[in-house]
């Protein structure tokens, strides 16, 4: 509790997954910016990776992408063993990466794609499980686990979203059981539930992205910094005693 205020996760070496756009991209720059070695993974574009890791290291600290695929669960820990090896430890594990597919297609439109829809369970919840379970054996004490979830992890609210709700309430539960799991070694977990934003995902329906923004109590799509400082303050000295909780940061979704 006695870090300095303006580099609070000095020593300690994050993981961000999905990290080189989007929500991902502003949450490693904010924790390099409080001192935090960033490494984080990415699936396509060795540019756009590579500009975000000239970024972070701009800000003074160590950073490394790693390109991963998430729906690949049998290199998960392959993954946080590669990222051990060249920061010679684990803090902190921001589960970010995630696919959105499908949207606004019911669950008996007879032309949706199954296949896509398999692949986006693959990445946003089987993915996260094996992530966190090869994470788990390698956190140091005081660690820090936090999964982005979504409003429609807890309130559909519109049709055409039931696969990726699941996807979302599914870790949202896993995180919970994380908490209680990991508690006795001093590691927290935590989901931040994110609202609608520029993000890199793919964007939703247009009629179902007016109906989503209409219920909400800010009525504006947010910007992923704003996202990026709720994941923080949870991975800071400040949420010590913060775990199994679910903090909103979707524009009053369920408000």
């Amino acid at each position: 509790m006695n870090e300095p205020l303006t580099r609070p996760l000095d020593g300690r070496v994050a993981l961000v997954t999905g990290g080189s756009r989007g929500l991902g991209a502003a949450t490693a720059r904010l924790l390099a910016e409080h001192g935090a070695s960033v490494a984080f993974t990415y699936v396509s574009s060795d540019t756009r990776a590579r500009a975000v890791v000239d970024d972070l290291r701009g800000k003074g600290v160590d950073a490394e992408a790693f390109k991963a695929d998430q729906a690949d669960t049998s290199r998960a820990a392959a993954l946080i063993d590669d990222v051990v090896g060249r920061f010679g430890g684990l803090d902190i594990l921001v589960n970010n990466a995630a696919i959105s597919v499908e949207q606004g297609r019911t669950v008996d439109d007879p032309d949706a794609d199954i296949a896509a829809l398999d692949q986006m369970h693959a990445t946003n919840y089987l993915g996260v499980i094996a992530v966190i379970r090869a994470a788990a054996r390698v956190l140091r004490t005081g660690g820090r686990i936090i999964t982005v979830s979504s409003g429609l992890g807890t309130r559909v609210g519109v049709p055409g979203l039931a696969d990726y709700s699941a996807t979302k309430a599914g870790i949202e539960r896993y995180t919970m059981g994380v908490a209680r799991d990991l508690g006795h070694r001093g590691i927290t977990a935590n989901v931040v539930e994110a609202g609608l934003m520029e993000s890199g995902m793919e964007p939703p329906d247009p009629q179902v992205l007016e109906s989503l923004l209409s219920s909400l109590s800010l009525q504006r799509m947010g910007h992923p910094d704003e996202i990026a400082a709720a994941i923080g303050f949870l991975a800071s000295p400040a949420a010590s005693y913060v775990t199994g909780a679910k903090l909103d940061a979707h524009g009053g979704y369920n408000a």
